[in-house]
């Protein structure tokens, strides 16, 4: 049960609405290769949802200053780019719960690390540009996720108290920065398994199948039976 009724829904992008984050590691081992560098796939999951400066300071540090870091950046961006073309999908339950939303009259908005150029190619690509009311994404905000600052500029342009808004999320920084704008949070895993530290800060559901639950759960008796 989620504490309080939803008035407003902020969605992630990556790894939530779209089945991004595969695309994102399946296109890493042909880029790194390309421009001959070392990278992980622990170091991958470290950096899901990590604002790109972040992350291209984060490698730096673990593989030195001599890291082709901008080199990677522009075959990874390349090889994501055409795997996205023709393998890009939705995540399961996106349909259910935007209808939900729209039969709820409930106003949404994405908070994401993506440019607006991508959000808007990925919501074109499966005609949902105007399912969402807002979208926040990267420079939108002074500082990115795990800072609140993406979410509380969602909740602001949806002119939404951040309390009264439920927030959708798959990673660890994006817990955290929901969590930190005061927003109930729901983490549906996607690459990564939440640990102790991040079920403390939201609650964790499989598939957003059960997050259209929640939300009508939480409606008032009086709401839930004239829908």
């Amino acid at each position: 049960m989620l504490p309080r009724p939803v008035a407003a829904v902020v969605f992630d992008m990556d790894g939530l609405l779209f089945d991004t984050e595969r695309l994102y590691e399946k296109a890493l081992a042909p880029a790194a290769a390309e421009v001959g560098c070392e990278m992980g796939q622990d170091t991958f999951q470290t950096i899901i949802g990590t604002p790109w400066n972040d992350t291209r300071r984060m490698l730096l540090e673990r593989y030195g200053p001599g890291y082709p870091v901008d080199a990677l950046a522009e075959a990874w961006s390349r090889h994501f780019k055409l795997l996205a073309e023709v393998e890009l999908a939705l995540k399961a339950g996106v349909l259910e719960l935007l209808t939900l939303l729209d039969e709820l009259g409930l106003p949404r908005a994405i908070a994401t690390s993506s440019s607006r150029r991508t959000v808007d190619h990925h919501l074109a690509a499966h005609d949902l540009v105007h399912r969402f009311h807002h979208i926040v994404a990267s420079g939108d905000y002074a500082m990115g996720k795990p800072a609140p600052d993406p979410y509380l500029t969602a909740a602001r342009r949806l002119g939404v108290d951040p309390r009264r808004c439920l927030a959708l999320e798959d990673s660890f920084n994006g817990v955290r920065s929901a969590s930190a704008a005061g927003m109930m949070t729901v983490m549906v895993p996607d690459l990564v398994q939440p640990t102790a530290e991040i079920c403390a800060l939201c609650s964790v559901v499989p598939t957003l199948h059960e997050v259209v639950r929640l939300i009508v759960s939480s409606r008032p008796a009086s709401a839930a039976a004239s829908s």
